[in-house]
């Protein structure tokens, strides 16, 4: 879609008005027209920097530690009820995350067999993030790192949005 964007603002350059009623036809489409994709182009790159990684501190009760090497290579196990501060990782969605906020996980999980608690306070990992966590007692760290954002990144340079969290 946003590839199809601009060769149509290139095409503008040279045959005006045929471009100009493709790109009310992407406008239609998108509810956005080229000046709206311009003004946002900025802000979409920062928050897809912040996306690809995850460095966040836990504070409050509980134990658990988590490997993840992908959502079908991961395994934790533990509990806790926390607050957290830091980088929050992968959106995943158009709304970015708060660098602050509630957290709370429960139970086991190994690949694929998912039998946590998370709710809507879950960590929110993504599909292909790497990463480890682990929380003693009253104080957890979680970091990690998703090569999925570095792709998400460097094609949004070219106006292309693989993870669909633009704005």
């Amino acid at each position: 879609m946003k590839l199809r964007l601009v060769l149509i603002m290139i095409t503008a350059l040279t045959t005006a008005p045929l471009a100009l009623a493709e790109a009310e036809e992407v406008e239609a489409e998108t509810g956005r027209g080229v000046w709206g994709h311009a003004l946002w182009y900025l802000p979409n790159r920062v928050l897809d920097v912040f996306d690809i990684a995850r460095a966040r501190v836990r504070l409050g009760p509980g134990n658990g530690i988590d490997l993840r090497a992908t959502q079908l290579a991961d395994f934790y196990i533990g509990s806790y009820t926390s607050v957290y501060a830091g980088l929050p990782g992968p959106r995943g969605r158009r709304i970015p995350r708060l660098p602050a906020g509630l957290e709370s996980r429960t139970g086991v999980e190994v690949s694929a067999a998912d039998a946590t608690l998370e709710g809507m306070m879950g960590p929110d990992y993504g599909l292909a993030e790497f990463g480890v966590g682990l929380h003693l007692f009253f104080l957890g760290l979680d970091v990690g790192v998703d090569p999925l954002e570095i792709v998400d990144l460097l094609a949004g340079f070219v106006l292309i949005d693989v993870r669909s969290d633009d704005f």
